[in-house]
């Protein structure tokens, strides 16, 4: 049925930077508007920054605008999650999804990644 996985996690000081990666198996990514979503220890799951099909329209939580930025290269069936200027606040398991709708991926998407950890040093 294809699935997607998501890279990149790791421990970083605040301040610093990380890229995540969201590769799709199985299915091509460019068919589906994506988004990033994070969970942090004993909270629920919320939306971080969802990117169309075309890459021509992003959205963003207020909590990550001007530190986070999402990208998609549909070449290579991978889309992107830039985050600088990191935070102790941002530590959270995130996680890739993907669905045919660019408002629908930013609420109860159809497709999810496994997660991957990031950790964020005071």
């Amino acid at each position: 049925q294809g699935q997607l996985e998501e890279s990149g996690g790791g421990s970083v000081q605040a301040g610093g930077s990380l890229r995540l990666s969201c590769g799709a198996f199985g299915r091509t990514v460019s068919s589906y508007a994506m988004g990033w979503f994070r969970q942090a220890p004993g909270k629920q799951r919320e939306f971080v920054a969802a990117i169309s099909w075309s890459g021509a329209n992003t959205r963003y939580a207020d909590s990550v605008k001007g530190r986070f930025t999402i990208s998609r290269d549909n070449a290579k069936n991978t889309v992107y999650l830039q985050m600088n200027n990191l935070k102790p606040e941002d530590t959270a398991v995130y996680y890739c999804a993907a669905d045919g709708s660019m408002i629908v991926v930013r609420t109860t998407p159809s497709l999810w990644g496994q997660g991957t950890l990031v950790t964020v040093s005071s």
